[in-house]
């Protein structure tokens, strides 16, 4: 069967942050699925300004946990502020992190496991910007393009995709393999 990982994200979001890992899973063989609290598109931040939109292929409200085998958090400074409030968006994630499937975050998008209470304990980074924020939160805060920590997976920039893309498919491998034949 085929894995599926849902992308959560909102208008804001960085564009490479977002095309870059859906381009990698898709790639690698999984199924990607865009979920947001928008329905219809959502526009990307590109580097200075605005940049191309992304389908939303499930509206928030639909997104169910049990559909997925993991969940990506895309950066970008607007999109995870916006969601962050959402509690929707929130309990979302926490219901990833209850059912112990991989959650991979990039950039700013950590502040959404810092407001989902995920990182007391954990080693992760980030933007340099929001480290301040996730060892106010408990976490172990580390610079390097990709911490791996019991399926908590999260990179500091664009220019980590590659590694944080192959992380999480690492980490959907074990999802694989630890499945029942």
């Amino acid at each position: 069967m085929t894995q599926q990982v849902l992308i959560l994200a909102t208008n804001g979001f960085e564009q490479s942050e977002l095309t870059g890992p859906r381009d990698n899973l898709e790639q690698a063989g999984i199924r990607t699925t865009v979920t947001s609290p928008e329905s219809g598109s959502i526009k990307g931040w590109d580097n200075t300004d605005w940049g191309d939109s992304v389908t939303v292929d499930k509206p928030l409200s639909e997104a169910k946990v049990e559909d997925y085998d993991a969940l990506v958090l895309p950066g970008g400074q607007i999109n995870p502020d916006i969601l962050r409030i959402d509690e929707d968006a929130i309990a979302l994630i926490k219901g990833f992190a209850d059912a112990g499937k991989p959650i991979a975050a990039i950039c700013h998008a950590p502040w959404l496991l810092v407001e989902a209470d995920l990182v007391r304990g954990r080693t992760v980074t980030s933007w340099p910007s929001v480290r301040t924020d996730l060892r106010n939160a408990g976490a172990n805060v580390v610079d390097q393009e990709v911490a791996v920590d019991g399926g908590l997976i999260t990179s500091r920039n664009p220019d980590d995709i590659p590694a944080f893309s192959k992380a999480l498919i690492s980490e959907l491998a074990k999802v694989r393999e630890a499945e029942p034949a």
